[in-house]
């Protein structure tokens, strides 16, 4: 459509303002011509006068080409739940995740969208995703069970290169210390090593409340030593095949030899490695007993292999795991400190349309709030605001008023978790190992 066309359709509309089908048709030639902005105004009038999927989907694909991924995910989100089996809204949301760096929940979204339409399919993604093969359901689990229970090209990891490194996490110092003697030094200097006959590699046990950056940190530590990193998650190890765990876990760990230097993340490790004394089933205890094994590099090296746990519960750990030469470094991750928190709000809302804002002064009002807090924060923030834009057609910029607004909706996710820590900390805590959270408690014992 040129553009004399588009200006005879704004004459039209003069006289005729609330036709839907010539602003719609507008609306969506304007982004065919990535005329955004304009786009994005005529999608929020139409707003107005219609509820129709497709002017919310239209409103959504700007965002998306306006990089705006986050405005672009809450309605898909809000559009999905009405509408579950439209493949253009799962395609969309999948792409909008992935630029999000949300892998998992892209690919699921992304599989969502072919199951409904299977001719779906976008060039990016599948290249995205080729590398990460897995389990789409339990009929799929059932046609590869044979001799081991899984196909011969299984391959569940998606092996990334981060190019995140230390410099882009404010705060955490102390963490960052520790990883940098137990991980990064080792592997910057691996003749000085080489010479005490010590070996390169080894294990850090992240444990903290929820949300508070575990998962980055063990990224950024890749990212440090331009390491290869693989993010293992639980349902790419669990099975219900007996010894098929066991497989699964040796496969993730052959894999990270193949490819050494290499950062393994496991996430949620408690409930791999909890303790054997409070097991009734022995298939729990014998993936454990497997585990141990591969920590040790029993039949095989683990040098340049490097293991980062996380947990939010390392009481439920057992003992074994923290013998030397497995998780030997235990860190305790809190919850950012005011200038991280600050960082943080920077971080998060770059990219955002933002007005005036106070970063200080949300940084003294978010104490003990986690990263996924200040997350959560943003989002509600974020909706109020799309809510308004569908009222009056007009979006407007983040104020820091608007986040203070949402503060009283969500509080710190993280007391909670202290208040079980405590106690641990107080009676359970014979090696001094929860030390550390008496001292940000700022307890004496």
């Amino acid at each position: 459509m040129n553009p004399e066309t588009i200006e005879s359709l704004r004459e039209a509309l003069k006289y005729s303002p609330e036709n839907v089908p010539l602003r719609m048709l507008l609306a969506e030639n304007l982004l065919a011509l990535d005329r955004f902005t304009e786009a994005e105004s005529e999608f929020l009038q139409l707003l107005k006068f219609t509820d129709d999927s497709k002017v919310k989907l239209g409103l959504a694909n700007v965002y998306f080409q306006k990089s705006n991924y986050s405005a672009c995910c809450v309605i898909l989100e809000d559009e999905i739940q009405k509408q579950n089996q439209n493949a253009s809204l799962h395609g969309l949301y999948a792409k909008a995740l992935l630029k999000e760096n949300q892998i998992t929940k892209a690919m699921d979204a992304y599989k969502k969208a072919q199951s409904i339409d299977p001719s779906y399919v976008d060039a990016e993604m599948e290249e995205r995703f080729k590398s990460r093969i897995a389990f789409t359901d339990s009929e799929d689990a059932d046609e590869s069970y044979g001799d081991d229970g899984y196909g011969e090209d299984f391959d569940p990891r998606f092996i990334e290169k981060p190019k995140t490194n230390f410099s882009d996490i404010g705060g955490m110092e102390n963490v960052k210390k520790e990883i940098d003697l137990k991980i990064i030094k080792p592997l910057l200097h691996p003749e000085l090593y080489q010479a005490y006959r010590k070996k390169i590699g080894g294990g850090i046990l992240l444990y903290g409340p929820p949300g508070c950056g575990k998962t980055y940190i063990a990224k950024a530590t890749a990212g440090q030593v331009n390491a290869k990193f693989i993010n293992v998650s639980l349902n790419e190890i669990l099975d219900m095949w007996i010894g098929n765990s066991e497989k699964n876990l040796n496969s993730i760990f052959e894999l990270a030899r193949e490819h050494s230097p290499c950062v393994v993340f496991i996430d949620e490790i408690d409930a791999l490695g909890a303790s054997r004394s409070d097991m009734k089933q022995s298939s729990s205890r014998h993936l454990i007993n497997q585990f141990l094994q591969e920590l040790d590099g029993v039949n095989t090296s683990n040098d340049g292999v490097l293991i980062i746990g996380a947990t939010n519960a390392p009481w439920n750990l057992d003992a074994a795991f923290r013998r030397p030469g497995r998780f030997d470094r235990i860190i305790f991750v809190s919850p950012p400190d005011e200038i991280s928190r600050e960082s943080i709000f920077k971080l998060k809302l770059a990219g955002k349309p933002v007005g005036s804002m106070d970063f200080q002064t949300l940084a003294k009002k978010t104490e003990n709030y986690s990263g996924a807090d200040i997350d959560a924060l943003i989002d509600i923030a974020v909706e109020e605001k799309l809510e308004k834009s569908f009222a009056d057609g007009v979006p407007s910029p983040l104020e820091t008023k608007d986040l203070l607004n949402a503060l009283k909706k969500h509080k710190a996710t993280t007391t909670e978790w202290f208040q079980t820590a405590k106690n641990y900390a107080l009676f359970a805590n014979e090696s001094g190992l929860y030390d550390e959270i008496l001292k940000y408690l700022k307890i004496k014992k």
